[in-house]
């Protein structure tokens, strides 16, 4: 026996995609290689192959001998191997937003992800969403149990709405109130695939390190699993939303208002709204107390990023079991202090991962985890345009971008957020005046004044709610994804992806 190709190979059972049988016409049997052989049996290994940027790629080495019934015991013994990988999924369940980001999502999947599926021997049920929401409802509806896993084809926009539907099937099915802001929220084991697809995919980059539709597929292929954690956000003990990545008051949430009645401009309404906001430079005032998460190892300055396998995140995970399991959870939170800051603010982010994407590499917090049961609340106080201006340039290079006075940061586990306008017993009359002159300003941009309130961006939605409560649910979620795997010094050696030996 012997490889075709000339490089040796060596792959991890765990990332061979499939193998199959090989057969030959007349054509092929007669150029080079296999002239000398009368009758050349074969099978064809398909695997990931690993490349720059955390890009995979699916490849593929063809062995051949001349025994037929060596060949067809390899072929076995491969398929038995790949038998064993329980943690591969067999049946899903795909939702396409076929309207999202260039509404290319249909095209995507039909080309580069159903092919690759269909090679992996799994079985899919496609639905095609039709109108907002269609993914949620349709998933308290289905037999979920069927599946073993659900895939979203979109941007951050479908994927929110495919977790929305499935935490509140997992919360429906256990009888959990999810108005209540202190319920402890069941977990889902059923594993959410993102195919990125939208204008920001920016939970997809985080998780992998990079957004590209066939490196999301081969991680659904192989089952790959990374626990995420979530938020949930309340006001007056009525449930408002779920978010991963973002929760923004401010200046990412006045950019989202602005942008969201330039959809016909497509991605490029972000940056236009951005420049926008970033000339209107209102402040917003209001109190904030929250809870420290004081059972993480890290902190959001330090240099620990999330990577696969991190420490810190299974770390915090068993030390917030063992705090739960010895006070329980209503008793312990109830103890624990506040600590309450008032004032005038830019932005107020809330983030539960980096929040990284191709123009900010290191994200809204280089050092946030994916999975610890914690998320960096990042003040950003009233200051001068120029020093705000600074402030976003850091999010675009590899200095420390909470290096400033007027910014703040805290690791937490739970905060709650009143407007000052809220505080007020004013009267009516005066509340409508200040919108009046709030409306007023944002038609001149170019004005300082203060406005009464903001906008949340809540994942990419808008949220609007003068008083928020913010908890976040440790590991609440799965994904088919690994974390962000460290950058391989020899890039020429990790893109030769190195069949365990097995030939």
């Amino acid at each position: 026996k012997s490889c075709v190709r000339t490089e040796n190979c060596f792959v991890p059972t765990s990332e061979i995609i499939a193998v199959e049988e090989t057969e030959f016409n007349k054509k092929q049997r007669n150029i080079g290689k296999w002239q000398k052989m009368a009758k050349p049996h074969a099978f064809t290994v398909y695997y990931v192959k690993k490349g720059r940027n955390h890009r995979w790629r699916c490849s593929d080495v063809t062995f051949w001998c001349v025994d037929e019934r060596l060949c067809n015991q390899w072929i076995q013994a491969l398929k038995e191997l790949l038998e064993m990988q329980k943690s591969r999924p067999k049946q899903l369940l795909v939702y396409i937003n076929p309207y999202g980001g260039k509404r290319q999502g249909k095209r995507i999947y039909e080309q580069k992800v159903a092919p690759l599926f269909s090679l992996a021997s799994i079985s899919t049920d496609v639905v095609i969403t039709e109108h907002a929401n269609h993914a949620k409802d349709n998933l308290f509806e289905v037999n979920i149990n069927k599946y073993d896993g659900v895939v979203c084809v979109g941007g951050d926009g479908m994927f929110s709405e495919v977790m929305h539907g499935l935490i509140g099937r997992m919360q429906k099915d256990s009888g959990i109130d999810q108005n209540n802001p202190k319920a402890p929220l069941v977990q889902c084991n059923i594993r959410i695939g993102i195919i990125p697809a939208g204008s920001t995919d920016c939970i997809c980059y985080s998780t992998v390190g990079i957004s590209d539709p066939v490196t999301s597929a081969l991680h659904i292929i192989v089952g790959d699993c990374q626990p995420l954690d979530v938020s949930s956000v309340h006001d007056n003990n009525t449930f408002l939303k779920y978010y991963v990545s973002l929760l923004g008051y401010g200046f990412y949430g006045d950019i989202l208002k602005d942008s969201e009645k330039k959809r016909w401009m497509g991605p490029m309404r972000y940056d236009y709204s951005g420049f926008k906001t970033f000339l209107s430079h209102h402040y917003y005032e209001g109190t904030i107390a929250f809870q420290p998460a004081k059972h993480t190892l890290g902190s959001p300055r330090d240099k620990d990023s999330c990577r696969t396998g991190c420490y810190i995140c299974k770390r915090s995970e068993e030390q917030l079991a063992e705090q739960h399991k010895e006070c329980g959870l209503k008793h312990k939170e109830d103890e624990e202090e506040w600590k309450v800051i008032k004032g005038k603010f830019l932005a107020i982010n809330a983030v539960n991962m980096s929040c990284a994407c191709p123009r900010s590499p290191k994200g809204l917090s280089p050092a946030a985890h994916l999975a610890d049961g914690s998320a960096d609340l990042i003040l950003v106080r009233k200051c001068s345009r120029f020093d705000f201006l600074r402030y976003l340039v850091r999010h675009t290079n590899q200095d420390d971008q909470f290096n400033f006075s007027f910014v703040d940061v805290y690791r937490v586990k739970s905060f709650q957020f009143t407007a000052k306008l809220s505080d007020d017993n004013e009267s009516n009359v005066t509340d409508i005046g200040k919108k009046r002159f709030g409306h007023f300003c944002r038609d001149h941009p170019a004005c300082c004044c203060n406005i009464a309130n903001s906008t949340w961006n809540c994942d990419g939605e808008t949220l609007d709610s003068s008083a928020i409560e913010v908890r976040v649910h440790c590991q609440l979620i799965k994904l088919f994804a690994r974390g962000i795997e460290e950058t391989c010094k020899d890039e020429a050696a990790c893109s030769q992806s190195s069949v365990e030996q097995l030939l």
